[in-house]
């Protein structure tokens, strides 16, 4: 590992006396004497071989160089700043890391609302986030790879927190057959379009939606799954926040069914381990528990009365 020349405390010292205008305000930020952050910038710049700062009139600006040097400092010195912040955290406990899944029912949008909430607070704490379907929600938290998860069902030896009730909605594209029927659709017609359905994500794939056509495809992605129901290639369920959007816009509607047009179900928070969870952990639950409540208020104060 090379060594390096310049020292931290002489990049901070570059840094200081530009954003402060000088040696005289660097120094009382800095709580050093002008002379000792004279010398070392004069050092720095014998070590490297450049000139920093060049006189122009009464002042002394920075050179190109300095420029670069500057710029590079700084983000040096922030990142550094930053390393001992993140340093602070863990030794108070706080995980470099947090792990969830979170099932495909659970709105997106909601979801990295959620996640942006958590990250504004803690910029440095990794997510490690896995979109799961159906079974592949268990065996993330049977196996530990997640701190907790958001599921449509509880695990067999786990507790969870109701989070919200989802409500799945039968959906095409408005071109696509089932709306032009001239009546509600049966399960018969059904069986003569395409299902399209989201595979499940665990290894065993133990688990299957309640209703699988013979004529389907089967994808791995709630994206894909939308991306081919809007382009008229068959029909879905979906959860109705999950494309508020493309309802609203008119891109897909409601499926009039004779029976069954309308699915519902719960989502739980559940951790694999909760006295094992770490602060990160646990604030992030939180945020997500408020989050969805605000929301949740929100969708009930302006449903229709």
């Amino acid at each position: 590992m090379a060594i390096p020349k310049i020292s931290l405390d002489q990049w901070t010292t570059l840094v200081a006396v530009v954003e402060a205008g000088g040696y005289a305000k660097a120094g009382d930020a800095l709580h050093k004497s002008q002379s000792t952050l004279t010398y070392a910038i004069q050092r720095l710049e014998e070590l490297l071989g450049v000139k920093v700062f060049e006189i122009r009139g009464r002042r002394a600006v920075l050179t190109p160089t300095g420029e670069v040097l500057y710029r590079r400092g700084k983000t040096l010195v922030d990142e550094a700043a930053r390393l001992e912040h993140a340093a602070g955290e863990l030794a108070k406990g706080w995980e470099a890391e947090i792990r969830i899944a979170v099932e495909i029912l659970f709105p997106t949008w909601l979801l990295v609302q959620c996640l942006g909430a958590f990250s504004a607070e803690r910029p440095d704490t990794r997510i490690e986030l896995y979109e799961t379907v159906l079974g592949g929600t268990d065996e993330a938290l049977a196996a530990r790879r997640v701190d907790f998860a958001i599921t449509s069902i509880l695990p067999q030896g786990l507790l969870g927190d109701e989070l919200m009730r989802v409500r799945g909605v039968l959906v095409a594209a408005p071109s696509h057959p089932l709306h032009h029927l001239g009546r509600a659709a049966t399960l018969e017609d059904l069986r003569r379009h395409r299902h399209i359905v989201v595979r499940d994500s665990g290894i065993h794939r133990t688990r299957t939606t309640a209703f699988l056509n013979e004529q389907r495809w089967t994808v791995s992605h709630k994206a894909t799954s939308l991306h081919a129901v809007l382009l008229g290639h068959g029909y879905a369920w979906f959860p109705d926040e999950a494309i508020r959007g493309e309802l609203e816009r008119g891109a897909l509607a409601p499926v009039p069914l004779r029976e069954g047009a309308e699915r519902s179900g719960s989502l739980y928070l559940v951790f694999a381990d909760r006295d094992a969870a770490g602060p990160g952990t646990l604030r992030l639950a939180d945020i997500i528990r408020a989050k969805v409540r605000e929301e949740c208020t929100r969708a009930s104060e302006s449903a229709p009365t």
